[in-house]
């Protein structure tokens, strides 16, 4: 054969959502400080907390973890001299945690406990003269942190902290000619970063510019026979995958192009029954990543009454965008 399509088989047939397994298993993450996976992943424990915060509150369970003590942490890790938030006490600050941060903050309806102007000015610093945006103090540059520029503004209420024009012209910069986006001009086109570009123009009121029957014919040409989705061609089906994908396609009004049953099975099928959680793929170990865009596919998909609505651009719970008074875009079609 010269072609062979990468995909799993799915023996763990799991046909319903094990709701308490999954509360046990986000309210006990992290409790262990001995734990090597704690102790490992301490640079990027911001978006840990944000993980599981989203997650519990979207499953009605937000009262099962300690807020006041979240809180005080990420107070503890607001650079006082660039505004910032690092991913850990000690660490550097960057704008993938700094959006991890305020969201959280927004959840628990507290953005009055850290420096709002100090975030914007710092978001601010990090955009470059073509519109893009470093990620920290070192200079990458990727369409991941344009999304987090604007989501972390919109949320605080400062859009006009950056020069949104460039901005959205820097990011159509990184279209490619199959509808999907790159991390910059001219890299390859991915879902997960077709996710940010698409949730960047949602915030910023341009998804005019969209080819969506291109990208969403490409974003759908990731399910594979098993239902689950990838992120590139000939790349193995991933849960993560499941939220990046869906999410685009319902801000673009097409997630009903996805076969939406073979999908659920497959996420399903990706739950630990013993210990909850859910992983990359069915048989594998689970993570809080995983666990939290596994729910957040589910409740796209609208089949489970026992979670909450999610925003699609957001990553968050839908009452908490409406509460902020903000009004990401989407099509209806």
């Amino acid at each position: 054969m010269a072609f062979v399509k990468n995909d799993v088989e799915i023996k763990n047939e799991i046909k319903e959502l094990l709701f308490d397994k999954h509360v046990e298993y986000i309210a006990n993450h992290g409790n262990d400080k001995n734990d090597f996976e704690y102790c490992m992943t301490e640079f990027l424990r911001m978006s840990g907390i944000y993980w599981g915060v989203t997650a519990l509150d979207i499953m009605n369970q937000l009262d099962k973890i300690d807020r006041l003590s979240i809180i005080e942490f990420i107070k503890q890790c607001q650079c006082p001299i660039t505004g910032g938030i690092s991913p850990c006490i000690g660490h550097d600050p960057h704008i993938l945690y700094t959006l991890s941060a305020v969201q959280i903050l927004c959840i628990y309806d507290c953005l009055n406990e850290v420096n709002v102007k100090a975030i914007a000015k710092y978001v601010n610093s990090l955009q470059q003269p073509d519109g893009s945006f470093f990620g920290d103090k070192w200079g990458e540059v990727d369409t991941r942190f344009s999304f987090c520029a604007v989501a972390i503004l919109a949320l605080i209420d400062k859009m006009e902290s950056i020069n949104i024009e460039k901005a959205v012209n820097f990011v159509m910069s990184c279209s490619n000619s199959d509808g999907g986006f790159g991390s910059k001009p001219n890299a390859e086109s991915h879902a997960g970063l077709i996710y940010c570009c698409v949730g960047f123009l949602s915030i910023t009121d341009q998804l005019h510019r969209l080819d969506c029957e291109k990208l969403a014919w490409w974003l759908c040409e990731r399910q594979l026979p098993s239902g689950g989705l990838n992120g590139r061609p000939e790349k193995l089906p991933d849960v993560c995958y499941s939220w990046w994908v869906l999410a685009s396609l319902t801000i673009m009004g097409r997630l009903h192009w996805i076969n939406s049953e073979k999908l659920e099975q497959f996420i399903l099928s990706c739950q630990d029954n013993e210990t909850g959680g859910f992983s990359d793929r069915t048989g594998n170990l689970p993570d809080i990543f995983h666990t939290l865009f596994g729910l957040g596919a589910l409740s796209l998909l609208g089949g489970n009454n026992n979670l909450k609505k999610i925003n699609p651009t957001f990553c968050m719970p839908e009452y908490v965008i409406e509460r902020c008074n903000i009004k990401p875009k989407s099509i209806v079609i």
